[in-house]
């Protein structure tokens, strides 16, 4: 027998009665396995060959990697079981509704409570000085909430998406010459985090449920696009309060290496550190569930038995958050400050640049959002484009976007002659390539600065900023932006390449009369 959790079998996954689930669960695990162990590796390379890392220290860096694997096996497996279905769900209502005013309500709460329950957004504020932290956490989710609302009304009404973009980032690199520059590159990074493991699957899943009840052949390639608009809404808001605020000096504290002797002291640092971050991930979800409450309350789409998986997701995402930021934080983000360090003040510190574009390769693999999004792409476009595929192009631009991040830590270029020409080139190259490949990207960009970029790119980064005696807030910060920056170049390329070999190839198969939208199709990979 079977049972589903959402509305359509096709659309949602659905699990089988007794060991289905627990064989799902050992599935998510053993993928998070092999995502972990090469950034793993990296680590234990250079602690063997660059910068000797003590012995306690090491076993804390691996205990936090197996908490790491289980934490974000779980929380894939209850984002699947809680988040996908509400966020389609309520999607699928939304497109239903033909209150204009209704929509523009429903969009901005969403957005606004998904936001405020991110667990990225409240390690970022206690960073930033000068502003307080509910500040910046309010003004960064009424962004969010402004343009989600924003993205369903182009989802609607078919808006092209590549239009939209273009009129909000001129607007953007315009603030951006308006604000101190101390603080561009904290706005930049607010876009950046409030994309993570939270919003992500649900926006997402909106998407697809928005789309699916149009039914017509753009509903696909229209259903991406809303993490870009809801990347876009943070920035633009925190460059606005910028101009009110004027950050002079950086707060940021670096992580501590923890002082263990035995495995004792290695289970007891770690059964210490969690309990923050069990307060802090309830306080994420219970916004989430309280959503989920009213929406059934409303609605009744669910039956009991969808209902009871929707929690038992939630349970899951709960206790895979708790370990997956227990486990970074306290045995990732250390040795990232401390491996900056030493490589930065050593005589041969520019390996720091291919150094970092190699953790930056493979820590996109660890990112359980990457993981969400690179799954409902392959379902959304029927295998078409492969998680395999976005992985591998992802990795590409992540990797780039890092040995820049690198260089201007060494160097101390500003962020402007980076981020202005970068999203010039991702603008001019929306006009290219496919509408689906523009909003794939775009999404791409906001999804891949996650928790793993935030606590231990960002740490490797301020702690070699530190040693080169560097300004924390212009070449520090800014990390978080370039990795959500390179994948829209980099998924766009992709496209671009794709459909140049397409009309080459399929040029003498097709009719003389062409459908101005044929070329937005999307066709299948092969890989090599």
């Amino acid at each position: 027998m079977h049972y589903y959790i959402g509305g359509k079998k096709d659309n949602i996954l659905y699990y089988k009665r007794g060991g289905t689930l627990n064989q799902k669960l050992k599935e998510k695990i053993l993928e998070s396995l092999s995502a972990v162990l090469p950034i793993t590796g990296i680590v234990l390379l250079l602690s063997i060959l660059l910068v000797p890392v003590e012995l306690g220290t090491m076993v804390m860096f691996l205990v936090g990697a197996i908490l790491l694997v289980v934490g974000m096996g779980f929380f894939q497996l209850g984002a699947e079981m809680s988040m996908t279905p509400l966020g389609e769900g309520i999607g699928v209502q939304i497109s239903k509704t033909r209150h204009i005013l209704l929509i523009l309500l429903i969009g901005f709460s969403m957005g606004t409570i998904i936001t405020l329950s991110e667990p990225d957004l409240q390690v970022l504020a206690r960073q930033v000085p000068s502003i307080p932290n509910n500040t910046l956490v309010f003004t960064v989710a009424v962004g969010v909430g402004i343009f989600l609302a924003l993205a369903i009304v182009r989802i609607l009404f078919q808006i092209k998406l590549s239009t939209i973009l273009i009129v909000l980032y001129a607007a953007l690199i315009g603030m951006s010459f308006l604000v101190p520059k101390d603080f561009l590159a904290v706005a930049f990074d607010s876009g950046g985090v409030t994309t993570g493991p939270m919003t992500v699957p649900f926006i997402m899943a909106m998407g697809v449920g928005l789309a699916s009840v149009r039914g017509d052949k753009n509903a696909s390639s229209d259903s991406f696009g809303l993490v870009a608009l809801a990347s876009v809404g943070p920035v633009l808001a925190v460059l606005i309060l910028g101009l009110f605020f004027h950050p002079t000096e950086a707060a940021y504290t670096a992580s501590a290496v923890a002082d263990v002797v035995t495995t004792r002291d290695v289970v007891w640092e770690f059964l210490v550190s969690m309990p923050p971050y069990v307060k802090e991930v309830l306080i994420s979800l219970l916004p989430v569930a309280a959503v989920f409450a009213i929406f059934q309350l409303f609605s009744h789409r669910y039956r009991k038995r969808q209902i009871k998986r929707v929690l038992v997701g939630f349970a899951y995402t709960y206790i895979g958050l708790v370990l997956f930021l227990s486990g970074v934080n306290v045995g990732f983000a250390p040795v990232g400050s401390s491996m900056g360090c030493e490589i930065a003040s050593a005589s041969w510190k520019w390996l720091l640049v291919p150094i970092g574009m190699l953790i930056g390769y493979y820590i996109v693999k660890a990112e359980p959002a990457i993981q969400v999004l690179n799954h409902q792409v392959e379902d959304v476009t029927n295998g078409a484009v492969s998680a395999k595929v976005m992985n591998r192009c992802l990795s590409i631009g992540v990797s780039a976007s890092v040995g820049l991040a690198m260089l201007r830590v060494l160097t101390g270029l500003p962020i402007y002659f980076i981020i202005i020409p970068g999203y010039m080139i991702a603008l001019a190259l929306s006009r290219l390539v496919p509408k689906m490949f523009v909003g794939i990207a775009f999404d791409s960009g906001g999804v891949a600065s996650g928790p793993m970029t935030t606590t231990f790119l960002l740490p490797l980064s301020i702690g070699a900023c530190d040693a080169t005696g560097g300004n924390l807030m212009t070449d520090a910060f800014g990390v978080v932006a370039l990795v959500a920056l390179t994948p829209l170049i980099a998924v766009q390329i992709m496209g671009m390449v794709y459909q140049y070999k397409l009309n080459r190839t399929d040029m003498t198969m097709m009719p003389e009369t062409v459908s101005p939208d044929a070329v937005d199709e999307i066709f299948e990979f092969e890989e090599e």
